[in-house]
């Protein structure tokens, strides 16, 4: 292909609304442009290096045991509400009437739909496991599209199916398909760490993640250098640190006038964080809850909603929160409360001599010890994990890392299937209910994630599996012989089953050599004063600073070996 023939709109400067790598080299080396917040079109080398994605993802998927299918982009919202995610989704799902006023969505996802088909075609246990994958578009109706095609409003996903008759089945479909994403991403040439993840409202027993470390991640992991225990902070849990004991103190009660803030108690008492009861109030679903952790650590909500089963969680209003403790906020605690549930973080049961709200405007308890002066009814994990919090498997010490998610993996177990009375007869022809899973990869924020990962500060960097072209070939002549000649050598690449980008322009050198980094293409192969004198070109890997010269015979040879290799 001819740059002059070729839509490649490569722009010097950076888009004053890119603020992330990705965004920057994807505008800049004429790869997408914006159409509105979080609408992306893609150009025609864009959509090379979308659809080698795509190719590798399902090749590997094929390979894997799924089968490709197509579904509707728009779904009815029967299924939805079959499922009881029509009332739960929230606002990031488009819904949209017909002319007949039926509802339907805009595909985020597709558990129901594919639920649905496989009801009306599957009828035996004969007929499973099955595993159904699509590469279709997506719609979410972000409330902050950013970085590009990071989070968009409409984008392109490969989701897929698992549907078996048990649990062990289940297991080797998810085995099955995390081999099969390790092989997608170190084909796509990226680093990968898979991670222990929260199920949100897809629901299931279990779920891992795929990141992309990278600065600008807007996930937090939680790795341990001592074992392989990776979990991101929604799911990430962490080993307690029991406090060294001391001899209990009476309960007492403190005038604390107008402070309210863990801050201004650490000053008033003059203590650690770890030494206040921080109990907040929440309302799920409708109920009001206290939860109590220390007062250095955050509430894991992710892990609270789970843990209570609920589908809305929220804080509590300052009129439920005097309602349900008798003071504004800033004052609430667990002693003497009777009539409100309470959950107590499991690092809790172990301080003493602890501070906490006194149910009561401007007063606090000091001298506090769970058992003694508060039951412990509930505990669970939940508060947020962070670096040097102790690793739940080893003790080692854990490290923050920031990541963006290019893959996600659930066992869904029965959600769907029962809630959707999806059955199949079992080897004594009793009616038994399908097992499910999950897996999704989002096409577009992995061709960005390449891009983060695989770039300096000259522009983009392919891996060999999705560079849009095999080789970017510069012509420098000064006449109409030496343009022949160039294209002789054109012909030949693309004779030889090349893909070649030839840049043909009529501009200085450094314009072509300067456009030819930031788009990025492996290797390039520039034919100059060297070519016309002594019948040499130069090869240049993009990724090293060093060129070689070499012959016109061996081109094509030493093309296919870095292909190869």
């Amino acid at each position: 292909m001819k740059v002059s023939r070729y839509l490649i709109p490569t722009l010097k400067e950076n888009p004053s609304d890119a603020v992330v790598t990705s965004h920057r080299l994807m505008m800049r080396a004429g790869l997408i442009r914006k159409e509105s917040a979080g609408m992306y079109s893609y150009l025609p080398m864009g959509l090379k290096v979308l659809r080698k994605i795509i190719n590798i993802v399902k090749e590997e998927m094929d390979r894997a045991g799924a089968l490709e299918c197509l579904m509707p982009e728009l779904t009815n919202a029967d299924l939805w509400k079959e499922s009881g995610r029509w009332y739960t989704m929230g606002p990031e799902m488009f819904r949209i009437e017909d002319r007949n006023g039926l509802e339907y969505a805009l595909g985020p996802t597709h558990e129901e739909a594919f639920t649905h088909l496989v009801r009306t075609v599957v009828s035996s246990y004969r007929d499973l496991p099955l595993n159904l994958y699509q590469i279709n578009t997506k719609f979410r109706d972000e409330i902050r599209p950013r970085f590009g095609v990071i989070r968009s409003k409409e984008f392109i996903m490969k989701d897929a199916y698992s549907f078996d008759v048990d649990e062990k089945g289940l297991d080797e479909s998810y085995n099955a398909m995390a081999k099969a994403y390790r092989r997608i991403f170190e084909r796509c040439g990226l680093e990968t760490i898979p991670v222990q993840a929260d199920s949100g409202n897809m629901g299931g027993s279990a779920s891992e993640e795929f990141m992309v470390a990278s600065e600008i991640g807007e996930e937090v992991l939680l790795l341990c250098d001592s074992c392989d225990y990776r979990a991101n902070s929604e799911k990430a849990e962490y080993r307690s640190i029991t406090a060294e004991s001391e001899p209990q103190e009476s309960l007492r009660e403190v005038h604390t006038p107008d402070i309210k803030t863990i801050d201004d108690l650490v000053n008033f008492f003059n203590c650690q964080p770890d030494k206040f009861f921080k109990s907040i109030i929440y309302v799920y679903d409708g109920k009001p809850v206290m939860v109590v952790v220390p007062g250095s650590r955050d509430v894991n909500e992710h892990k609270l909603k789970n843990y209570l089963g609920a589908l809305e969680l929220e804080l509590a209003s300052e009129e439920i929160v005097i309602k349900v403790t008798g003071a504004p906020l800033g004052f609430a605690g667990p002693v003497g409360l009777k009539d409100l549930r309470i959950i107590c973080d499991v690092s809790i049961r172990s301080l003493c001599n602890g501070v906490t709200g006194a149910n009561k405007k401007d007063y606090h308890f000091a001298g506090v010890n769970p058992g003694r002066d508060f039951e412990i009814k509930e505990e669970a994990d939940i508060t947020i994990a962070r670096s040097g919090d102790l690793c739940p498997k080893c003790n080692g010490k854990m490290y923050e890392k920031k990541g963006i998610e290019v893959g996600h993996i659930f066992k869904l177990g029965y959600k769907y299937t029962k809630a959707m009375n999806v059955t199949v007869l079992d080897e004594k022809g009793e009616a038994i209910t399908p097992i499910m899973g999950c897996y999704g990869i989002g096409i577009n924020r992995t061709m960005a994630a390449i891009v983060e990962q695989c770039s300096d500060d000259k522009g983009i960097i392919w891996p060999k599996e999705v560079t849009p072209f095999h080789v970017h070939l510069v012509g420098i002549a000064k006449n109409d012989e030496e343009i022949r000649q160039i294209e002789e050598i054109y012909d030949m690449l693309i004779d030889s089953g090349i893909d070649v980008l030839y840049d043909d322009r009529k501009v200085s050198p450094g314009f072509k050599f300067a456009d030819a980094d930031l788009i990025g293409i492996p290797l390039r192969i520039t034919v100059g004063k060297n070519y016309f004198a002594k019948g040499e070109v130069e090869l240049k890997e993009r990724s090293k600073a060093e060129a070689l010269s070499i012959a016109k015979n061996n081109i094509v040879a030493e093309i296919k070996k870095y292909y190869s290799a």
